[in-house]
């Protein structure tokens, strides 16, 4: 089944979730903020899709990656420090964060979704 990692509070997460549910694609939702994923989910997650960078799963408009100054250490971060910041802080990670098998996405954007989640 999808698992859906994403924050009640997020409009972006809101929008992902009724296109899915527009489009009867059943998924397990989970609060990012409350409930990260684990650090060795995101290590996997991470590596299938190095091609994307370390990027890609930072919610990079977000006020604690602002804070940490993230923008300037992501270049030299080791997918192992990254995975370890994002699984204590829910709100670093871009949302929604949705992972089936080796199918992963990271934000919303409807082409993505029809082309990943149809």
């Amino acid at each position: 089944m999808i698992k859906f990692y994403g924050y009640k509070r997020c409009s972006t997460s809101k929008k992902a979730q009724k296109w899915l549910d527009d489009h009867n694609v059943k998924y397990d939702f989970q609060d990012l903020v409350e409930l990260p994923p684990k650090k060795d989910e995101l290590i996997k997650w991470i590596t299938a899709h190095q091609d994307r960078g370390l990027k890609y799963f930072f919610n990079t408009s977000g006020q604690h990656y602002r804070e940490q100054k993230l923008k300037d250490k992501i270049p030299t971060m080791t997918i192992e420090e990254a995975a370890d910041l994002m699984s204590k802080d829910g709100k670093l990670i871009k949302r929604p964060l949705v992972v089936e098998g080796n199918k992963l996405t990271c934000g919303f954007k409807e082409n993505v979704y029809e082309e990943t989640w149809l």
